[in-house]
């Protein structure tokens, strides 16, 4: 994975995505490079449109973060807010991995 990262991070900083820029991105995160996945990748790249992939690609839609209760609030009115949280969260019922996994993939 570490190899298409840093193949977009050269797309996105325009440059080209040669076997040399690639390698010099992953030395410098500190990652042993391993050659014949290096030209796998960069030969295979040649032939796609990584603009058009990243167009195309599914992307899952994240929710939208809590807001966060006014600042100007005083300290015992966030505590109980934190309470009333907590209790809600302990009346709610766990799923179990079985069901979190089915309701990911549909079934």
């Amino acid at each position: 994975m570490e190899y298409v990262y840093a193949s977009l991070i050269l797309y996105h900083a325009g440059k080209e995505i040669t076997e040399e820029s690639v390698k010099k991105i992953l030395e410098a995160a500190g990652i042993q490079v391993d050659e014949i996945r290096l030209k796998a990748l960069v030969a295979s790249l040649k032939e796609i449109n990584i603009e058009e992939a990243i167009k195309t690609a599914a992307v899952p839609v994240a929710a939208a973060p809590a807001t966060a209760p006014a600042t100007t609030a005083p300290v015992q009115a966030k505590t109980e807010e934190a309470k009333k949280e907590e209790e809600k969260k302990e009346e709610a019922p766990e799923e179990t991995v079985e069901e979190g996994l089915s309701s990911l993939f549909g079934f």
